[in-house]
């Protein structure tokens, strides 16, 4: 394998499983913008959205979410319309079936 697929399947190789939804959200940018969100998954550490404004990986949002109100989060990779964000604080073990449920319900 080469060096290049070695850094890329590391890059795909993650911690937490996501999970599929489809969920419409409201998100407040770096200039304190109102963004549309459509959240496509998520895991207790961050979501991955498709969203048209153009953010920048180190921009920080704050997320409207089911159940939890408005959640920060960091943008750690943007491509094509679609935006990778971390949570600033994992959502908690306890808190994340509800929130999942919430998001799936719509």
């Amino acid at each position: 394998m080469s060096v290049t697929g070695a850094k890329l399947a590391s890059a795909d190789d993650r911690l937490l499983r996501r999970d599929e939804v489809e969920y419409r959200a409201r998100a407040v940018g770096p200039d304190v913008a109102s963004l549309a969100f459509l959240i496509v998954n998520v895991s207790p550490q961050g979501l991955m959205a498709r969203c048209g404004a153009s953010l920048e990986p180190g921009d920080l949002v704050r997320v409207q979410l089911p159940l939890l109100g408005e959640v920060g989060a960091e943008v750690r990779w943007a491509l094509g319309g679609r935006i990778g964000c971390q949570f600033l604080q994992p959502i908690a073990a306890d808190d994340y079936p509800g929130l999942l449920a919430a998001l799936r319900s719509r």
